[in-house]
């Protein structure tokens, strides 16, 4: 575990890391404080456990006698040990040298499909033995009218801001890049539904011919032609 003492930002200003009561603590004891090693004696804030054990043996603290145990470090009034220094409440990016992440938008635009089914209605002429109905009948226009609104392309999605520590000779160097905003491209026109949708009635042209068989029985009436149902797709220019 590495140890700070001061704190390099990045634009550069370096600040000392300070703990006034651990100051406090020393300037009053300062003169007389001797370290003893590290205990394996559980020891907290205000614990009279003396002696301790240090190195497998029993030593038996004085008044200033200084020890660490795991992170902490303590400091013996004459009655009772005083905490003056924990490391453990760092963060996990208090030691690590880079922070990064990624985004990659994602979506889809999709546009929508109409149908249309014609009817045709055809009208007999004169009617009479031997004779049958013969012509075309003509393909209807269909006009479509979508509701469009115009997006904005991305031709780069950018990066994420980056963030770095790295800890040299007890100074906790903190590092930052502002990264980058993703870069408009140009501006697409998309479908989002229909408007209209309409289509001419179809004709027939034709008439009357003269059956080659008298088989054929003489057309009266009125009919009506039904179209096949067509599927119109609605695509951008």
């Amino acid at each position: 575990m590495a140890n700070i003492k001061r704190i390099t930002l990045p634009s550069g200003t370096i600040y000392d890391i300070v703990d006034q009561g651990a100051r406090d603590l020393i300037e009053e004891l300062s003169g007389y404080t001797a370290f003893l090693g590290v205990t394996t004696t559980a020891l907290t804030d205000g614990a009279t456990t003396n002696p301790i054990t240090i190195g497998g043996e029993s030593v038996t603290a004085k008044k200033g006698d200084i020890t660490t145990y795991g992170s902490k470090e303590f400091i013996f009034n004459g009655t009772a040990w005083q905490e003056f220094g924990d490391l453990s409440a760092l963060g996990d990016l208090a030691y690590a040298d880079t922070a990064s992440a990624s985004y990659k938008p994602a979506g889809s635009v999709s546009v929508g499909t109409t149908t249309a089914t014609p009817t045709i209605t055809i009208s007999e002429g004169a009617s009479g033995n031997g004779y049958q109905v013969k012509g075309t009948v003509s393909t209807p226009t269909i006009t479509v009218t979508p509701s469009t609104t115009t997006v904005n392309s991305i031709t780069e999605v950018g990066t994420l801001p980056t963030f770095t520590a790295t800890v040299e000779n007890e100074n906790l160097t903190l590092g930052f890049s502002q990264g980058t905003l993703p870069t408009k491209g140009e501006n697409v026109t998309v479908a989002t539904g229909i408007q209209s949708a309409s289509a001419t009635q179809p004709t027939f042209t034709g008439g009357y011919v003269k059956a080659a068989s008298s088989a054929v029985t003489t057309p009266t009436g009125s009919g009506t032609f039904t179209g096949t149902t067509a599927t119109i797709t609605v695509q951008p220019d």
